[in-house]
């Protein structure tokens, strides 16, 4: 999910609100006995590219995006364990006084036992957004979707804020999204999601019910996918 989503209906920062909303959505997932692992972004916080055309070092500017991460995943984290979800925050980036490091086999294991993982620090290097991190980490902990959780529907051909005409794709594949510069995610967390044949679901986030309904399959918001997964 994007950092902005935790901002609910404010420009920037947390929405305490918003952010409990958001925690009892993924209990509901959590109570159907679905393991479920997460990334957030930071652009609630600080967003590294905007940074960048400021004249600030990019490199510089990620790493900053990436430790906004970390605070979006512990305001998580306290939501979720408030609501009886027991729930890691894991890191990419070392800090044992707040959150585990990342290490795959005890994510997966955390996952096993019933756990939430929030992955905290994208993938610990600058330069890679939010999607590719939540590709990768989709694919490393095998995940059977990625879902991208917005403020729209879907994906459109055009931007439904600004155009009413747009159009909203049901179903895409893989190459439709890159060969079109569909906004679904960025080409380099695509490409890896067809590499590893994970499913990428957008919807509505902030739609009471939705993740609920995604999970078990309702026909929301834009499937995104290859050849091999048509019936």
């Amino acid at each position: 999910m994007s950092g902005e989503a935790l901002a609910g209906e404010q420009k920037f920062g947390l929405c305490p609100q918003t952010v409990r909303t958001i925690a009892r959505e993924i209990k509901e997932v959590v109570d159907l006995n679905v393991a479920i692992g997460i990334v957030i972004g930071g652009g609630n916080i600080f967003r590294g590219v905007a940074a960048s055309a400021r004249d600030m070092e990019r490199s510089i500017a990620d790493q900053m995006g990436m430790l906004a991460t970390v605070i979006n995943s512990l305001a998580l984290q306290d939501a979720l364990e408030k609501a009886g979800v027991p729930c890691r925050v894991m890191s990419a980036i070392a800090m044992p006084e707040v959150a585990e490091p990342y290490i795959r086999r005890r994510a997966l294991g955390h996952m096993e036992k019933g756990r939430v993982v929030i992955f905290a620090a994208g993938i610990g290097s600058p330069y890679f957004t939010t999607d590719t991190a939540a590709a990768l980490r989709a694919t490393e902990m095998r995940a059977q979707a990625l879902l991208k959780g917005t403020k729209v529907d879907g994906v459109y051909d055009r931007d439904p804020a600004l155009d009413a005409q747009a159009t909203k794709f049901e179903r895409l594949k893989y190459l439709q999204v890159i060969q079109q510069g569909l906004k679904v995610m960025d080409s380099t967390a695509v490409t890896m999601s067809m590499d590893n044949k994970v499913p990428i679901i957008v919807f509505k986030l902030l739609e009471s019910g939705n993740m609920k309904r995604v999970v078990q399959g309702e026909k929301i918001g834009t499937l995104v996918e290859g050849e091999e997964h048509e019936r």
